[in-house]
């Protein structure tokens, strides 16, 4: 049996994960293409490339996935909206590689429309932390002035925190610079916080109008 950690939540087999999601920072970058979509370009700290995926505009459903490179070879995650245009959004996030569900991030609709909230979800629906926004009047002026401002979000299990969002705004670019240093005793499953950090990116824009 796999070790078991405070929530409840099994670690994972990590024979066939793929190595870049145990880094402890990385760089998530958003460029625009207007009505074309979005590109995501996800950096390890000496700013090489570990993960790549595109983002098409007007999807109904939510389906992004992400890859190796820019080749776009090898899918080693799928984030994947369970609903069409859901006001509190769940999305699953897969592991292709492993044929396994890692578990998923739920949107708290109305807690949302003045701070960003995310509740964190095991395997098997059971939810184990909390992704928020860290400031409530930070949070209502980007709504409701000006879209300007960066965000940062804390991840937390059981009240501990594991990982930290730290956005970076332009016009054209969005970053987030996540950061896993906190989560000494790898409660958080990397491939959930990487998947929250796209998210995150993903609905930049939008939630001015959440």
């Amino acid at each position: 049996m796999q070790p078991q950690n405070p929530q409840g939540q099994y670690y994972p087999s990590t024979s066939n994960i793929h190595p870049a999601f145990f880094l402890k920072n990385y760089l998530v970058r958003k460029k625009i293409f207007s009505f074309l979509g979005s590109a995501f370009h996800i950096y390890d700290a000496n700013g090489q490339v570990v993960f790549y995926s595109k983002q098409k505009a007007f999807k109904l459903r939510e389906d992004i996935r992400i890859y190796t490179g820019e080749d776009m070879q090898t899918e080693v995650l799928l984030i994947k909206a369970r609903n069409i245009i859901d006001f509190s959004a769940t999305y699953d996030v897969f592991d292709p590689r492993n044929n396994e569900k890692v578990g998923s991030l739920k949107r708290q609709g109305l807690a949302s429309i003045v701070q960003d909230k995310w509740n964190i979800l095991n395997a098997q629906d059971q939810q184990i932390g909390i992704i928020q926004e860290e400031s409530l009047i930070l949070g209502l002026v980007r709504r409701f002035v000006t879209n300007l401002i960066p965000q940062t979000y804390t991840g937390t299990i059981n009240n501990v925190p594991v990982c930290e969002f730290k956005q970076n705004f332009n016009p054209f670019v969005v970053k987030i610079n996540l950061d896993f240093s906190q989560d000494t005793n790898n409660w958080l499953d990397r491939r959930l916080g990487i998947a929250a950090a796209i998210l995150l990116c993903a609905i930049e824009g939008k939630q001015a109008g959440a």
